[in-house]
């Protein structure tokens, strides 16, 4: 009876480490796909990097007002061997870049 509840409790440990691992990355990602298009880099490049670093499915959205850029990272984190795979188990970033002047 022990051994099973042991295991339980390892897993559940191992997927409370996944959704810290995927919310780094999805803070990751933010700060990379801000800062890129912040840089002058075009919306659709940087996007596709931030989806790199991001958590499998993730969406990376980008806001820029002109003199400042938001990035949205929003995805699920699902747990290992589907096991524990809740509704709730989301992620979200969001990185703020202040926009830089491109010499003359």
């Amino acid at each position: 009876m022990t051994l099973p509840l042991l295991i339980a409790v390892t897993i559940g440990l191992v997927w409370l480490l996944a959704v810290g691992a995927a919310q780094v990355r999805a803070v990751d990602a933010a700060r990379e796909t801000a800062r890129a298009v912040a840089r002058g880099d075009a919306v659709d490049t940087a996007v596709a990097r931030g989806e790199r670093v991001a958590p499998p499915g993730s969406d990376v959205s980008v806001r820029d007002d002109g003199t400042e850029v938001t990035a949205v990272v929003a995805g699920r984190v699902g747990g290992p061997g589907g096991l524990f795979d809740l509704p709730f188990a989301r992620v979200s970033a969001e990185a703020v870049a202040a926009e830089e002047e491109t010499p003359p």
